[in-house]
């Protein structure tokens, strides 16, 4: 007995000594980033947490309580903002306690405190001396937002100056000044976000002069709203609540002086497609320049804005997070790399310069590596410092190896040096193969050696279509110069064709016309390229001279949703790089279906309006009027092969082309074929669209009452079926 409870004991401590060696952070989050379908691909961790520090190791006599903001400058000192104290709190390089800033001496010789400062920003500058050395200047700046001023001190914390509210007739008379947040560029140009101004940005000279706004959100206008103000008086307008743009919470900028600032406070709708169809209007984050203009690259799957599948996370659990992410800080990282955070998930999604997504990591919770809600972050060398607010503490997280190496990737991408950024970038991929990034920077490396095809490999697993074009660009760039004399040849040869085809089709149309013999399957099929260049007598002739049959108008329908089957599945890459196609039958159910209800609704309004044509007329016209789809949609699709993203426009006019010659057959085709004024077919091609959706509304209904009655007579046939039983 003693021997196995020896035993048991011995197995339990080794237990606990595996336990213990494993990571805290191992469970407590999951690195990540997105694919072209927003489907989230597990990546190694960049970042690791590496210790908290909270109240207790601070030791002060007045711990943090709720800080809003948090900055770091070049010797790893760390300033954070307390506002509840009314304070900014600086620790040295190994986040021990250094000094903290909460009153002062003004300029005027008087004491002075600061009141609920929410925004600290470290302004560095480095300036030669006449002896060559340089020398580097540091300026503390302080939104100081109960006492609407911007407080400046050294790095001993001394007071410097301060800034005042600034004076300007375009500031509204009831317009309250509180900056929560700035930043500086090297001129000491200040930039300032105020918590109640919609405006945008307030840009300050150096000497705290207003220079304007710039950046301002743009303004959302519901679709209704923005009909009903087409019809308002100006009394109206004036009278109408005012839509204004949202404010800003957060900014920053970096050492070319571009600011980067954040939002929090747009419409969930607005975001939500935002992200969808990449807008950068109402994006959550925006780079701009002293201007005011958005520069951001936004390259992408999606726009940086933090969270994308929120909708499938929301139905994930019953208690998960729902809606677009909460962005409220950004903060620049090593070669061009940015972060944001989204307070609702206490989430941190890293994107580079041309705003492709690197990683996103955090999680809500309480073990080492998870947050509450987090208020702020900086970079610090190479540890990320992210600050709680709910638990008054900020998480040290350091560089993993991955993450060392995937800054060293795009530090030799930037300083030209492709050959190692190749290597750097094989190395991820073989720890990483979902990572785009990765194969665009190996895309990119290739590209610059004129590896081409290689480089169209790499950038179509990251479904990069331009990179992707580029390459394509310079291998069709060496063909044309090899072949060149045979491209005229082919462009002639295909005109002749066509040429030919549309001479002999004439000949046959002009000796059928007067054979005065029923007509052949060819004739009457060779028809159609008569009526699609002469509408009129065309369609008189396929009605009342019977040029034309039930079997041929079946045959060139066949035949048009052959053509958009192979639209479908033979374009080039740049013009489906997802590769989705649909099939013969989809295909054929999208085609007869709006056809036979244009058919049905039109055979069934005119025959109350004095309309000569049966619906076997109607048919038959509207399949004759898909030939322009049939001569037009495969060479479009054969052309996809051949040219670059920047000549699509090329191929939509061709499409379009053929779309606008198909409406105008199938008006004049129904025009002449019930022998209607142009008057009264617009107004019978308006209504029959209408009658379209009446009948697809009863053939819903009618199908949902009859999937309804089949289970009710299911139920009713399990229920006896149980009883006999």
């Amino acid at each position: 007995m003693k021997k196995n409870m020896i035993r048991i004991f011995a197995v339990l401590c080794l237990l606990a000594m595996v336990l213990g060696a494993i990571p805290a952070s191992a469970a407590a989050y999951n690195t990540y980033t997105y694919s072209i379908n927003g489907d989230s691909l597990a990546s190694p961790d960049a970042y690791t947490p590496e210790k908290v520090i909270d109240n207790q190791a601070l030791d002060m006599e007045t711990g943090l309580t709720n800080p809003t903001s948090i900055e770091s400058d070049s010797d790893g000192n760390v300033y954070i903002a307390d506002p509840k104290n009314n304070r900014i709190v600086v620790l040295n390089k190994y986040y021990q306690y250094k000094y903290q800033i909460t009153s002062f001496v003004n300029d005027q010789g008087v004491d002075d405190s600061l009141n609920q400062p929410q925004g600290v920003f470290i302004w560095e500058n480095n300036e030669v001396q006449e002896d060559g050395t340089v020398m580097m200047t540091r300026k503390l700046y302080v939104a100081d937002t109960e006492n609407r001023r911007i407080v400046l001190f050294d790095t001993n914390g001394a007071y410097l100056t301060h800034i005042e509210e600034p004076e300007s007739e375009v500031f509204e008379e009831d317009e309250i000044y509180k900056p929560i947040a700035m930043a500086a560029d090297e001129a000491g140009r200040l930039y300032v976000i105020s918590g109640t101004t919609y405006q945008g940005v307030i840009a300050l000279t150096p000497e705290g002069e207003f220079a304007g706004y710039i950046g301002a959100m743009k303004a959302s206008y519901s679709a209704i709203e923005m009909l009903w103000r087409q019809f308002m008086t100006k009394e109206q307008l004036a009278a109408r609540p005012l839509i204004l743009s949202t404010e800003y919470n957060n900014i920053t900028i970096d050492e070319k002086g571009f600011i980067y600032i954040t939002c929090n406070s747009m419409e969930d709708e607005d975001l939500a497609n935002a992200i969808r169809n990449k807008d950068a209007n109402y994006a959550p984050v925006k780079k701009l320049n002293t201007a005011g203009n958005d520069i951001m690259r936004r390259n992408g799957f999606f726009i940086p804005a933090g969270e994308v599948n929120f909708r499938s996370a929301a139905l994930s659990t019953e208690n998960a997070v729902t809606g677009p992410s909460s962005i409220v800080d950004v903060a620049l990282g090593p070669e061009g790399t940015w972060s944001i955070v989204d307070s609702k998930r206490s989430k941190i999604f890293t994107y580079d310069d041309n705003g492709e997504l690197l990683f996103a990591f955090g999680d809500l919770g309480s073990q080492l590596g998870n947050l509450r809600r987090i208020a702020g972050l900086t970079y610090c060398g190479d540890k990320l410092l992210v600050l709680d607010g709910e638990t008054s503490s900020f998480t040290v997280y350091k560089r993993t190896e991955y993450g060392a190496q995937l800054i060293q990737a795009i530090k030799h991408n930037n300083d030209r040096q492709y050959d190692l950024a190749e290597e750097d970038w094989k190395a991820i991929l073989q720890r990483n193969n979902n990572f785009d990034a990765a194969y665009i920077g190996l895309g990119n490396a290739y590209y610059r050696q004129g590896e081409w095809e290689l480089a169209m490999d790499m950038y179509k697993a990251a479904y990069d279509v331009e990179g992707y074009s580029d390459s394509f660009h310079m291998i069709r760039k060496e063909i044309v110069e090899e072949i060149f004399i045979l491209i005229p040849i082919v462009a002639i040869a295909v005109v002749v064709l066509y040429v030919l085809l549309f001479k002999w089709a004439g000949k046959v149309n002009a000796k059928a016309a007067v054979s005065g013999k029923k007509k052949t399957y060819k004739e009457e099929m060779l028809y159609s390229l008569h009526v699609i260049f002469h509408p009129f007598d065309g369609f008189w002739d396929l009605k009342h001279e019977k040029r034309g049959s039930l079997r041929a108008a079946l045959t060139i329908l066949a035949a048009a949703v052959l053509v958009f089957a192979y639209q479908a599945i033979g374009q080039a890459y740049i013009f489906n790089p997802n590769g989705g196609f649909t099939s013969v039958i989809a295909q054929l159910a999208g085609l007869v279906v709006p056809l036979v209800l244009y058919c049905a609704g039109n055979w069934c309004l005119t025959t109350l309006f004095e309309g000569e044509g049966s619906f076997k007329d109607v048919f038959v016209a509207s399949c004759y009027c898909l030939t322009p789809i049939i001569l037009l949609l495969p060479l479009s699709t054969i052309l996809t092969h051949f040219v670059t993203s920047s000549e699509t426009g090329f191929i939509t006019l061709i499409n379009g082309i053929c779309y606008v010659w198909l409406f105008l057959l199938l008006f004049f085709g129904t025009m002449t074929t019930h022998d209607f004024t142009l008057g009264k077919n617009i107004i019978m091609t308006i209504a029959t669209v209408v009658c379209m959706m009446v009948i697809m509304f009863v053939m819903i209904l009618f199908s949902s009452l009859l999937v309804k009655m089949f289970s009710f007579v299911s139920n009713i046939v399990t229920e006896i079926s149980y009883r006999v039983s």
